[in-house]
């Protein structure tokens, strides 16, 4: 495995789903979950490094990379963060780790807290990396937002629309998307934006990626409102880009502080693509926080 030399590929079905996953290291577990449009190999910058310390364990979420892509259901369910929450869960207690260190980027910051909502008592620590909370979010939605994520604003629309608008114009789509910014396309390995495209030329993954945005406007809003007033217990690590939309536009530990109880983090001087922007300071704050937790 070219971009995580040592790790091992494997498929695990789950209860509502078969995750695509590399693994590989020592220590104690580390899950570590992709954003969009994006797969696991975002990590391989990183998760070498990691897997001197940890068993670290990369998959790709539902319906991204090569996990399976089920038809979504009309009320999104079966995309819902507590759906891809689950696979993971189901996972990890499949390669034996009851207890894990979490670490989420973008879409996977978003299942990653809803991990660690719904089973709690498995989660050591949780990093997300550039997002606020997804109810946070929507709830602060003003134009210069919408503007800079209109894509959350065009995935959700029905299907088939942005899918059948997506279609054809998959590398342009892509290399857009990890090109935004003032460091371009220089800190994405080629081997990554190869499998990135690779991945998304699928209409059926097109299909799922515009399911998960879907769920996140609806059924994972119900969710996030019901357990408003439960904060998280692990203590939470909150990373994000300085020259991204979430320092723009949120307070980020502010935000997350509404929804746990034990928060620090800083920004980075990058855009929104933190392991691949900056993967030598990402990985120290990673090192640095679990060390800190550890003690």
């Amino acid at each position: 495995m070219a971009l995580f030399p040592g790790f091992e590929q494997r498929r695990i079905r789950t209860s509502g789903a078969t995750i695509n996953l590399v693994a590989g290291g020592k220590g104690p577990a580390l899950l570590m979950l992709h954003g969009y449009p994006e797969t696991h190999a975002m990590w391989h910058k990183i998760a070498p490094m990691l897997a001197r310390k940890y068993t670290v364990v990369c998959p790709d979420l539902r319906g991204y990379g090569d996990s399976s892509r089920p038809r979504g259901l009309p009320d999104h369910s079966n995309y819902s963060k507590r759906a891809m929450a689950l696979d993971m869960a189901e996972v990890m207690s499949k390669l034996g780790h009851e207890r894990f260190h979490l670490v989420g980027h973008d879409r996977g910051a978003r299942v990653a807290h809803r991990l660690a909502r719904d089973h709690g008592r498995r989660v050591r620590t949780l990093t997300v990396m550039d997002i606020s909370p997804t109810l946070k979010m929507y709830a602060s939605t003003d134009m210069a937002f919408a503007r800079a994520y209109y894509h959350w604003f065009f995935l959700i629309q029905p299907a088939p629309l942005p899918e059948k608008l997506l279609a054809g114009q998959v590398p342009y789509y892509i290399l857009g998307r990890i090109g935004r910014g003032r460091s371009g396309l220089k800190p994405f390995s080629a081997a990554a934006q190869r499998e990135y495209v690779r991945a998304f030329r699928n209409p059926r993954t097109i299909h799922a990626t515009c399911e998960d945005y879907r769920a996140s406007a609806t059924i994972d809003l119900v969710h996030d409102r019901k357990d408003a007033r439960r904060k998280l217990a692990m203590p939470v690590l909150a990373l994000w880009g300085k020259q991204g939309v979430v320092e723009a536009q949120f307070d980020c530990l502010a935000d997350w502080r509404e929804v746990a109880r034990n928060v620090t983090g800083r920004a980075l001087d990058c855009g929104h693509f933190l392991p691949e922007e900056k993967p030598a300071e990402v990985l120290r704050e990673l090192e640095r926080f679990f060390a800190k937790c550890a003690s």
